[in-house]
């Protein structure tokens, strides 16, 4: 099995989080797959953004569930990084949607409702991935556990994630439990111990983020599912060297 690398909200070491010009580049760089992450607008529209506001990545300020899509549209998503990335704007999940159908890469939609419970994310991203025929093609996953059960109870068809950053003991049982595909883990959980327990447990395990040479090596040594970085093209270039 070929590990999938997964660029971290694009290739965001170079091109500004979470916009399709770092998607775009990723995909440029031989990136298998795009992670990022998903919250609501106010009038419930999912966009693609990591924090909670749009403060850090915009030239604006305020909670994204209390701005409208347009008011996030005129927003400057890129000057941040760079001047040449001044035109661009927080996606829709559409976009993002809509620009894969002719690349077929893997998508690891993250949903941001650990801190904010955003009523019926859930449903509301699993129906947009339907729309674009794109359940083959994804994964979900979230820190919030209660969430990732409820995809459980939706019966959806979609694949779906436990994301965690903290030891759990019963990880892989929960996991189970609801029905997850796989656990998604930061680099310092991982151990070839817990990689051999997910895999017995038929339970994939994916690596967050991962960014030193060093790291992806092992990493890709350990047999590990997916790897998530913000820089894909080195991840790429190390891949094809063990091969």
């Amino acid at each position: 099995m070929s590990i999938i690398i997964y660029a971290h909200r694009g290739a965001s070491k170079q091109a500004p989080e979470n916009t399709m010009a770092a998607f775009d580049l990723a995909y440029d760089q031989g990136a298998n797959g795009i992670e990022t992450d998903v919250q609501l607008t106010k009038d419930g529209i999912p966009v693609l953004i990591h924090d909670e506001t749009a403060d850090r990545t915009t030239n604006g300020t305020g909670y994204i569930k209390d701005l409208t899509y347009q008011e996030l549209q005129s927003l400057d998503a890129g000057s941040w990084k760079s001047p040449v990335y001044s035109d661009s704007k927080i996606p829709a999940l559409d976009e993002l949607l809509a620009w894969n159908k002719d690349k077929d890469l893997k998508l690891n939609i993250e949903l941001k409702n650990n801190l904010i419970s955003y009523p019926d994310i859930e449903e509301i991203v699993c129906e947009k991935l339907q729309q674009h025929k794109m359940v083959e093609h994804t994964v979900i996953s979230s820190f919030n556990h209660t969430s990732i059960a409820k995809l459980d109870k939706m019966k959806t068809t979609i694949d779906y994630a436990l994301l965690t950053s903290k030891q759990m003991k019963n990880l892989i049982p929960f996991s189970k439990e609801i029905n997850a595909k796989g656990i998604h883990i930061r680099y310092r959980l991982l151990s070839y111990r817990l990689v051999e327990n997910a895999t017995k447990n038929n339970l994939y395990v994916a690596v967050y983020t991962v960014n030193h040479p060093i790291l992806i090596a092992k990493v890709l040594r350990l047999g590990c599912h997916a790897l998530i970085t913000d820089v894909p093209n080195l991840a790429v270039k190390l891949k094809q060297q063990t091969k």
